[in-house]
C-alpha cells in the first residue's frame, strides 16, 4: 500500500505551474464576469471561471478571486457582488474582462442590479446578485460566498465555456 502524507507534514512536493494549469485546464467551465462597485459607485469587474453553487438553503454560491485587485476591494467595500454568465457571443467581453485595462466597462452595456446595484451585463445566460457573506483566504485567491438575492436566466442564449484555453460553445444533444 502507498504509503500516505499525514496532513500535517508539510507537502514535499507540488506539481509545477504549467502542470496545474494543465490538469485544471482539462475540465471544462462556465466563463462568468463578476462585478461591484466602488465606493463611489465606480463599477469594477473580472472575468471568472471559478463559480460553483456551494448551498440550496440558504442559497449561496462562491467565486474565487486573484487578490489583490480592484474588484476585490470592491466587493469588500460594498459587501455586494454578481455573476454574469456569459453567452456564446460574449468572448470579446470575456477577453476584455481578464485583461489588465483600466476602463474594462467601456462599451459594455450593463444595467444596476434590482437588489444589490452590481452591474449585470447586457445578453447573458443568467446573473446572480449575491450579498457577501464570507470571505477565507486561500492561496493567492479569496473564495468568496454569496448569498443570493436575485436572479434570472435567459432561455434564449447558450453559454460560453472555456477547455484547455480555448472558448467554445456549449452545445445540448438531445436524451438518448
Amino acid at each position: 500500500m502507498p504509503e500516505r502524507l499525514s496532513t500535517h507534514e508539510p507537502l514535499l512536493d507540488q506539481v509545477d505551474l504549467p502542470t496545474f494549469r494543465s490538469v485544471m485546464g482539462s475540465l471544462p467551465t462556465g466563463v462568468s464576469v463578476v462585478t461591484s462597485l466602488t465606493a463611489d459607485g465606480e463599477p469594477r469587474g473580472l472575468t471568472c471561471s471559478a463559480v460553483c453553487s456551494v448551498s440550496a438553503s440558504p442559497p449561496q454560491l462562491l467565486v474565487c478571486v486573484k487578490q489583490p485587485g480592484a474588484t476585490l476591494e470592491a466587493i469588500h467595500e460594498s459587501s455586494v457582488f454578481a455573476v454574469n454568465f456569459l453567452s456564446a457571443g460574449m468572448t470579446e467581453t470575456a477577453r476584455t474582462f481578464a485583461s489588465p485595462v483600466p476602463e474594462r466597462f467601456a462599451g459594455v452595456p450593463w444595467t444596476p442590479g434590482k437588489r444589490t446595484s452590481a452591474p449585470l451585463l447586457d445578453d447573458t445566460v443568467a446573473f446572480a446578485e449575491c450579498i457577501l457573506t464570507s470571505s477565507h483566504l486561500a492561496g493567492d485567491h479569496q473564495v468568496l460566498i454569496g448569498r443570493l438575492v436575485h436572479g434570472e436566466v435567459s432561455a434564449g442564449h447558450t453559454p460560453l465555456t472555456y477547455w484547455r484555453a480555448q472558448f467554445s460553445e456549449l452545445r445540448a444533444h438531445p436524451a438518448a
